[in-house]
């Protein structure tokens, strides 16, 4: 019987300098880690927040949790996209309630259903009930020595906002990098198609028993492809594929056999692109289809992730052929879940704790540098 070495029961290396060092294995299964991924991960980097298509007029808003802070995604008047902390400046009560991307909310003010502050959709305080202006229940207080509330002073807490194209991003730090500087060449290459031109159509919602990161790693690379996708691989040369390596970006570039007709096609080049941007959100141009995908792949604890993936296309009513495209992406998911699942029961038993990459795991190697650099901030 063949027993693992020391090499297999323990950390190779304290960090990951070396390309076939993965990042130690305590910090997918760490439960202190979790916490800590909140404030250096998710509060530090620029995170996709949804699809400006589906705010297209004055007051429309949805809601988009990020570890444990809710924002309200709104477009102003002024035809801008702002996000605000879902947190009233009175006493701190949630103010709407969820609103996913896809069922938005409209409403020409946004008001506090505890106390009624209502505030516009700059964010500033514009008005709060009478009982605010006068002190009739209060013996120690005259009318005329309630205080007026400044509308700024007591206006909603804003976030970062920026965009690429009609996708949405937020950043909750006080201080961030630019979305420019942390997308890098995806920005220029995602604003020169025309994704704005096509209409959300379809959502898929999964919850799936693995930490966030194994699914991150897995769509990064696609050695596990030939053995695991055998329906999917069937048009794709494999050979000709290329795994590209930005800052904060990744790319996996494959040739189709066949191709969408020149007229209908999202993007020029005969290949397929999947865009992985730092911390969890993908773009999917699959080559086959007149449209593209994201996934949003947001931790909900340690052992659990959500994947919400949404796909557009020039008309949301979706065509037969639209519709089998769906459920072939949807027939990769939960191949690659079932993959990440069995993947994640191995490293919770604490058997291995440093993972060795291959060559062509080199994107997944980036990934975890990303990791450590954030929890090393």
């Amino acid at each position: 019987m063949t027993q693992w070495d020391d090499s297999k029961a323990q950390a190779v290396s304290s960090d990951i300098t070396d390309e076939s060092n993965a990042l130690p294995a305590r910090y997918f299964t760490g439960q202190d880690i979790f916490e800590m991924e909140k404030e250096t991960v998710f509060g530090q980097y620029w995170v996709y927040a949804g699809h400006a298509n589906c705010i297209k007029e004055a007051g429309e808003y949805f809601t988009r949790t990020i570890g444990e802070r809710q924002l309200i995604i709104v477009r102003g008047h002024d035809g801008n996209i702002k996000a605000f902390d879902n947190v009233c400046a009175h006493r701190g009560s949630k103010m709407v309630t969820d609103t996913p991307m896809t069922d938005s909310g409209n409403a020409r003010r946004i008001k506090c259903p505890y106390h009624l502050w209502t505030y516009d959709l700059e964010g500033d305080l514009k008005s709060t009930p009478k009982s605010f202006e006068e002190a009739s229940l209060n013996p120690d207080l005259e009318d005329e020595e309630v205080q007026e509330f400044d509308s700024k002073e007591n206006a909603l807490n804003d976030v970062h906002v920026d965009s690429i194209g009609p996708l949405i991003f937020v950043n909750l730090s006080a201080d961030p990098m630019s979305l420019d500087e942390q997308a890098g060449v995806m920005k220029d290459r995602l604003e020169a198609l025309p994704l704005g031109e096509y209409e959300h159509a379809s959502r898929i919602v999964s919850e799936v028993e693995c930490n966030w990161k194994v699914f991150s790693s897995n769509y990064s690379e696609c050695d596990h492809c030939q053995a695991n996708h055998q329906d999917w691989i069937k048009g794709i040369s494999l050979n000709e594929s290329e795994l590209e390596v930005n800052d904060y970006h990744w790319v996996l570039h494959y040739t189709h056999d066949e191709d969408v007709d020149d007229e209908l096609r999202i993007h020029d080049e005969h290949e397929a692109q999947f865009h992985y941007f730092w911390p969890n959100f993908t773009v999917n141009m699959y080559g086959t289809a007149d449209g593209y995908g994201t996934y949003i792949i947001d931790p909900i604890d340690t052992n659990r992730f959500q994947l919400i993936a949404d796909y557009y296309f020039e008309d949301p009513e979706l065509s037969e052929e639209e519709e089998a495209f769906i459920r072939t992406s949807r027939q990769l998911q939960e191949e690659d879940f079932e993959l990440v699942e069995r993947q994640w029961e191995g490293l919770k038993t604490g058997a291995l704790s440093q993972a060795q990459l291959g060559p062509n795991e080199h994107t997944v190697h980036r990934f975890h540098q990303l990791a450590q650099q954030a929890y090393n901030s």
